[in-house]
């Protein structure tokens, strides 16, 4: 697997002990599926100290989505398709979150406290989204620009009990306009792996006010486009990233094959 471009301009924020915006994989590919990883990584900027927050919570599902960088990366080699990882915790900027939005840098998540996320200037919040949101979704359109491609997956995974409720699905395939990807996407993982529990717009519903990929990346460039969340549970430890990694990259290449499709047909 080729891993290149783990640099990008610092700004502000980012001091120079500081790992890169996001990292990519097999940028150079021509493959027709880009991946993306909004939630890859955990690192907090050095000049933010530690949010207020223990070790214990930044291994949480509340500071990033666990294992979906390792699947991520396993998917792109195993497909030798382009993937980009954001390496920063959602908790210093949520980079599927319009950055306009209140959530966007929260105060609360999971009713655990953010206390370095309270009282932010305009200017601190202004540093957050051109120093991390802003490069890292420069990038994603960039490598959608850069080569025609013919589908855009953004790779998730969902804590499986959240506020004291159960959830039971192992793989969730969330969108707004485009039903067709996700749809067929649901249908080959119902065909090929019958015990599993699929959600459809689950564990929650996408919003133009929540979230980013989708009208982003997604609706507003017109490519098929869905949102993957995996039940963090199926991947940990590595070996359930590597076999989760194989059933989707055959799901992907079979949906290749068979549905290639204008999302406003």
């Amino acid at each position: 697997m080729n891993i290149v471009d783990r640099e990008c301009d610092a700004g502000r924020l980012i001091g120079p002990g500081d790992p890169p915006v996001y990292e990519l994989v097999n940028s150079a590919s021509k493959h027709p599926v880009v991946l993306v990883c909004e939630h890859a990584g955990r690192a907090i900027p050095a000049r933010l100290g530690s949010l207020g927050l223990t070790d214990d919570d930044m291994d949480r599902h509340i500071a990033w989505d666990i294992g979906a960088a390792g699947l991520t990366r396993k998917i792109a080699q195993i497909l030798d398709a382009p993937a980009i990882l954001q390496n920063y915790s959602r908790l210093v900027i949520d980079c599927n979150r319009p950055p306009d939005q209140s959530g966007s840098i929260p105060t609360v998540s999971d009713q655990t406290r953010i206390p370095g996320n309270h009282d932010l200037t305009t200017s601190e919040r202004d540093q957050r989204i051109e120093d991390i949101f802003n490069p890292f979704h420069d990038r994603v359109s960039n490598l959608l620009d850069q080569t025609p491609r013919q589908l855009v997956l953004a790779i998730h995974s969902f804590t499986p009990v959240l506020a004291g409720n159960e959830r039971p699905w192992d793989i969730g395939f969330l969108f707004r306009k485009d039903t067709k990807t996700s749809g067929k996407l649901a249908e080959l993982v119902a065909k090929n792996h019958s015990g599993l529990q699929t959600g459809m717009n689950q564990p929650y519903v996408i919003d133009g006010s929540s979230d980013w990929f989708v009208p982003v990346h997604g609706e507003q460039r017109d490519m098929p486009h869905s949102l993957i969340e995996i039940r963090n549970d199926h991947l940990q430890p590595d070996s359930g990233q590597q076999s989760w990694a194989e059933m989707l990259s055959a799901i992907i290449e079979q949906y290749l094959q068979e549905n290639i499709h204008d999302i406003n047909a």
